[in-house]
Formats: structure tokens, C-alpha cells, sequence
């Protein structure tokens, strides 16, 4: 192991273990703590992709999350962010046809009065 700060390769010491369980080290020289190799932070490509799929596909952020072992809030900011990487799709200027499904719904309030 070499510092990075003094470059003294012959005073150094293990310096316990970082959160994501990589060797610290400690120069005895310059009293710097440094970490040589560094582990990889963040979700794999493939991981992203999939929860998008998913997403796609109709589940929620939350099941998705509970699904991939992940953070719901993690899969909002993939999806948003996505969807800030799509191409605005060119909008046709006339509909000819509308397919609606059956629903009913209440413009206002129902006419009806009180009946006590």
C-alpha cells in the first residue's frame, strides 16, 4: 500500500473497515486514512432497466421496490429520470376516432334533496 497524500509506502496500517465493508488504512507518517480499492456504489444497468420494464408493465413503485429488494423513492428517480431522456413524441393535430370504456360521472352535484 502506497498513501496517496505522502507517498510512504513502508508506514502503513490497516485502519478498520469503511460502511460497505472495504479495508481502510491509515499512513503512520501524515496520518492520512485512505481506502485503496474502492467498491463500485449504486445499482448495476440491468438492475434499472428492469424496474422500468416493470414499471411499464403496470406495477407500482412500491412493488416494484419490495420486489427488486430496492428503495420505492430509488425507482421514482430511475423512472423519472427516464422519462426526462425520452424524445418529445409529435402530437397528430386531428382525432378522427375516440374509443372511451362505459363511465358515468357527475358533473356538479346530484339533483337530489335531502331526505330526512
Amino acid at each position: 500500500m502506497r498513501c496517496p497524500k505522502c507517498e510512504d509506502k513502508n508506514h502503513q496500517n490497516r485502519d478498520g473497515y469503511t460502511g460497505s465493508g472495504s479495508q481502510r488504512y491509515r499512513c503512520r507518517i501524515c496520518g492520512a486514512r485512505y481506502t485503496p480499492q474502492r467498491k463500485q456504489q449504486g445499482y448495476d444497468q440491468d438492475v434499472r432497466h428492469r424496474a422500468i420494464r416493470m414499471y411499464m408493465d403496470g406495477l407500482s413503485f412500491r412493488q416494484i421496490g419490495r420486489q427488486l429488494g430496492i428503495s420505492h423513492a430509488t425507482v421514482m428517480n430511475w423512472v423519472k429520470a427516464h422519462v426526462d431522456q425520452l424524445e418529445e413524441a409529435p402530437m397528430p393535430d386531428k382525432v378522427d376516432t375516440v374509443e372511451m370504456d362505459e363511465l358515468y360521472t357527475f358533473i356538479g352535484d346530484k339533483k337530489t334533496g335531502s331526505t330526512s
